[in-house]
């Protein structure tokens, strides 16, 4: 029986062993452990081929360091310690260096050696499977430190692009600062931000940062796309993916060739900025050294900072919007704030100069010596203008001297007289006319031989002067004087002097009777047994003239009402025992379309009528109700007590039905109307000014409403008084921003139903309440000053309509408010506008109301001549319900008269027969004129055909046609250049 043969195998000896296990401890790598481990293997005689194979981060890997991607299952199963032989198919015999550690050893011998071997060496390969495991633990927590320090370094940056987007920085600070921050992530020397716009399909570079390319994009623009097509940029801005390598590796991902831009880089990295699936922009960076690239980590990196850069951007340019719209916003009401304020000073001034003047007036018959009288008389001049250096000069009863009762210069008071003599204050009172000057217009008038210098004192830098006056005659100057470069007056301190002067002439004429009064009083105390009845006729006499006085001071000398002077006094004295009594009520009244009045009849005629009215209110109350004429054609009444607003409404009715009694004033059958305003007293009161303010808005809206009524005041109504300021701040933006535009309303010929021209109104398109009207804003507009502006645009718009292709041959009217024919040159502008625009002449018809020829009828007529001179035809609109309609036809170059639809609606047949006349005989007498007629407001065929038998031969309505966008559709452009009728034609 031949014995077993065991194959021969030995091991290094023992001083080699020690060597190799010192090597094995200060093996570095897992890469180093194995090349010990297969060295180890060869040292033995019956080992062959060998090698160490290990599993790291899931990988196979080798001694050189690099992933084993040819490794078989079975080598794959070994190292995962699942089940499987020990031997490979192809003779590789496999050796686990331990039993928990992912490392086989792989020698090629027969397999009878496997298991000595395995054996010889299990010491060694021991020691060798701890070392590997403590590497391989060792590199996992290394890895793991790097993705944790990678993973802050990421955090920290996006939070920083956060802080950024939240900072005052500009936009280049900002873009600065993301660089820097992308810098830390990776190479990023080489850096730029592009912002893509898909709407517009523009791009634009914000940030460009390059150390090779010197020149580089335009920054401060934005440019088309298509102007990069084919570049690396455009690429990634319309695919949308992220591109990375270099130019042959980014060619063959792009699948095309490259349209290259600038040097060419070594290697390259885009990512898109991306928001709900479309590109907004990207982040580039770039590397120019070799050596120096991007790895799929970074590419990751960066398109997870680019959302954030994306989001900070966005978040930066929403800022900067925000700001500038509250900076403009914030630059309009300081502009409304200024304007205001202005009126609140321009109002505070004339309250105070109507206080000073009614104190002044006080002084007259106030029981003040005379030192006295003049001491507050320079107080109450003082608190108007500057009066430090101030005198009064008084003509001596002869008339040949002039006295000085007061005279203050330099904060010294003195009382004085001096010849007549040719002074600058002599000059005033021989001239009659007040006069204000410098040094150097006081030396002219002196070289001149106007006046004959004579100074008090220092000669003065700045001298005004005022006569004083009573009746016609002038009894002495007022003046104050300045000393210093800095003391100036101008002519509004000079027309607050004149004011002044008024009443200071007033009141010392009123102390001068008085003196004498006086004076002839102390005569007469030694005659007291002789004079008793001439003494008491005289004391009779003085209070019949203080009387006098201070009811022309307190009254209308008109009408003989108490003035606004004695309604505020009574008004405070009875808002003063408001919670004692009832409250009371204010009616105020404002006369309807007074101006006409005055304007057609003339102002006797006006005068006579303001006074009718007031003997018809005084019948209206009885005392101790208050009827007062504030100003001009307004009148106000004070009702003392009233239980209920009810009351007051009452005599509102009743003072409205009396005014409205038919009134004969120059020959003439007048029914004038009033609007009327009431206010009720309550605790909110506590001021005159109060009340009146609460009733003129009342009478405001009245006015509004189509005057002939009244209305009582409630807080809605002050809220509409302040909204009217917001309404006027978007006429503004709405006149800046193109937001008036026309509506074409068609003109038809009657019998054919043919479109001959179309009337333009004037629409708003609102950004938030559509489209409006008219009557919404032009009454706002126009007392803003802002109706011309707006006025001029439209006139723009359809001429430049009118003149397009497509627009018909017809004519066009645009209506003319009264504020335009008040320029001379606007004959000259409107045709100015026409050249512009391309449209004819002879196509235009500009459309006026009564209204607007009672201004100025010669200015008028000449404008409309030299318009109709050029081809420009004038229409005269709502004809019939005017004053004076029948007075313009022969006088004024008239191509149209447009009847009011006044008219045509009553052509119904359940109207009044009287309709048809009256139409009858506005076509008859413009067919003697020859002046075309046109019907407005057509909206039944009663009323069209009522007009056709009557031979009008042009209307307009919304029978016929609404009022659109453009002069003709679609279907009316054809209708209108082939002649077919167009809407409710017969």
């Amino acid at each position: 029986m031949n014995q077993l043969r065991r194959p021969h195998v030995t091991i290094p000896g023992e001083a080699d062993q020690l060597a190799w296990l010192e090597r094995l401890i200060r093996a570095p790598t897992p890469q180093a452990v194995g090349e010990l481990v297969v060295e180890l293997a060869r040292a033995c005689p019956a080992c062959g081929a060998a090698r160490l194979l290990w599993l790291e981060r899931g990988e196979c890997r080798s001694t050189n360091g690099k992933p084993d991607t040819h490794a078989s299952a079975w080598v794959l199963a070994m190292l995962r310690g699942e089940a499987g032989a020990s031997t490979s198919a192809e003779g590789e015999c496999a050796i686990r260096l331990m039993p928990e550690v992912p490392a086989v050893l792989l020698v090629r011998e027969d397999a009878a050696a496997g298991p000595a071997l395995a054996v010889a060496l299990e010491p060694g390969l021991a020691l060798a499977g701890q070392q590997l495991q403590q590497l391989l633990a060792l590199a996992e927590l290394h890895d793991s430190h790097r993705q944790l320090e990678r993973s802050e370094n990421l955090q920290r940056a996006l939070f920083a692009i956060s802080d950024l987007a939240g900072t005052d920085l500009d936009m280049p600070e900002l873009l600065r600062g993301i660089h820097g921050i992308v810098d830390t992530l990776m190479y990023a020397e080489n850096f730029y931000i592009v912002r893509h716009d898909p709407e517009r399909g523009t791009m634009r570079f914000l940030y460009y940062a390059d150390t090779v390319d010197a020149q580089g994009p335009d920054v401060s623009r934005d440019q088309p796309l298509e102007a990069r097509r084919g570049s690396l940029t455009w690429h990634l801005l319309t695919h949308g993916r992220p591109l990375m390598g270099s130019a042959e590796q980014l060619a063959a991902q792009i699948g095309e060739p490259l349209e290259v831009v600038g040097p060419d880089s070594v290697d390259w990295l885009g990512v898109p900025m991306l928001r709900e699936g479309r590109v907004h922009g990207a982040l580039v960076v770039q590397s120019y050294r070799h050596g120096i690239g991007y790895s799929d980590e970074d590419r990751a990196v960066l398109g997870f900072v680019a959302e954030h850069v994306l989001a900070a951007l966005e978040r930066k340019q929403s800022k900067d919007e925000l700001e500038r719209r509250v900076l403009r916003r914030t630059r309009e009401l300081a502009a409304a704030n200024r304007e205001l304020q202005q009126e609140v000073l321009e109002r505070q001034r004339a309250e105070r100069l109507q206080s000073v003047l009614f104190r002044l007036a006080e002084l007259g018959t106030a029981d003040l010596d005379e030192e006295a009288f003049y001491r507050h008389v320079h107080a109450e001049v003082g608190s108007l203008l500057d009066a430090s250096n101030f005198y009064i000069a008084l003509l001596d009863e002869r008339r040949q001297r002039l006295d000085f009762p007061y005279y203050v210069d330099a904060g010294v008071q003195s009382t004085f007289s001096m010849p007549l003599e040719r002074s600058i204050t002599a000059y005033v009172l021989r001239t009659g006319r007040p006069w204000l000057g410098s040094r150097r217009e006081l030396d002219a008038m002196a070289e001149a031989g106007e006046v004959v210098p004579r100074y008090i004192g220092a000669p003065s830098t700045c001298w005004l002067g005022v006569p004083l006056r009573t009746g016609d005659t002038v009894i002495g100057v007022v003046a104050v004087q300045g000393y210093g470069d800095e003391m100036r007056f101008g002519i509004a301190d000079q027309e607050l002097l004149g004011f002044a002067a008024l009443q200071i002439a007033n009141s010392i004429h009123r102390r001068r009777a008085a003196a004498a009064l006086l004076q002839a009083n102390l005569q007469l105390e030694h005659r007291v047994e002789e004079r008793t009845r001439e003494l008491r006729e005289q004391i009779a006499e003085r209070e019949l003239v203080q009387r006098r006085l201070r009811h022309e001071v307190m009254h209308d000398p008109l009408t003989g009402l108490p003035n606004r002077g004695f309604l505020r006094e009574r008004l405070s004295e009875r808002l003063a025992r408001q919670q004692l009594d009832a409250p009371c009520a204010l009616l105020y009244l404002d006369v309807d379309r007074f101006k006409v009045i005055n304007d057609s009849l003339g102002h006797l005629a006006g005068d006579a009528f303001l006074q009718a009215t007031a003997g018809r209110l005084q019948a209206c109350v009885c005392a101790p109700d208050v009827v007062a004429r504030l100003a001009g054609d307004e009148f106000a009444i004070l009702l003392d007590a009233v239980t209920e607003p009810a009351v007051a409404e009452r005599m509102a009715q009743g003072v409205l039905k009396a005014l409205h009694r038919p009134l004969s004033i120059g020959g003439r059958e007048l029914e004038p109307s009033a609007s009327v305003g009431i206010a009720i007293g309550d605790d909110r009161h506590t001021r005159a000014d109060a009340l009146l303010r609460d009733a003129d808005i009342a009478l405001y809206r009245a006015k509004q409403l189509g005057r002939g009524r009244y209305v009582l005041f409630d807080e809605t109504l002050a809220r509409n008084a302040v909204d009217e300021l917001a309404l006027e701040g978007e006429l503004r933006h709405a006149l800046l921003h193109g937001e008036f535009v026309p509506h074409y309303q068609p003109i038809f010929r009657l019998d054919s139903g043919e479109v001959v021209g179309h009337e333009a109104l004037l629409r708003w398109n609102h950004p938030r309440r559509g489209v409006l009207l008219p009557d919404d804003f032009v009454r706002i507009a126009q007392d803003c000053g802002q109706l011309e502006a707006i006025d001029w645009q439209l006139f723009g718009q359809v001429c430049k309509r009118m003149a397009q292709p497509g627009a018909g041959t017809g004519f066009v009217t645009i209506n003319v408010s009264p504020q335009h024919l008040r320029h001379a040159d606007f004959d000259r502008r409107l045709l100015q506008l026409l050249e512009r625009s391309g449209l004819a002449p002879t196509r235009l018809l500009i459309e006026l109301t009564e209204g607007a020829l009672l201004d100025d009828p010669v200015l008028v007529r000449a404008t409309l001549e030299r318009l109709r001179a050029a081809g420009v035809q004038t229409a005269l609109d709502d004809f019939g319900t005017g004053y004076s309609s029948l007075s313009y036809l022969h006088s004024l170059p008239l191509g149209k008269l447009k009847i009011d639809q006044v008219f045509v609606r009553e052509l119904d047949p359940a109207a009044a027969a009287g309709a048809n006349t009256v139409v009858a005989a506005i076509l008859a007498l413009a067919r003697a004129l020859g002046i075309g007629v046109i019907a407005e407001g057509i909206e039944t065929d009663a009323q069209r055909d009522a007009l056709l038998a009557m031979g009008c031969e042009f209307g307009q309505g919304f029978l016929l046609g609404h009022p659109g966008m453009s002069p003709y559709g679609p279907d009316d452009d054809a209708a209108a250049q082939d002649g077919r009728s167009g809407p409710g034609a017969p």
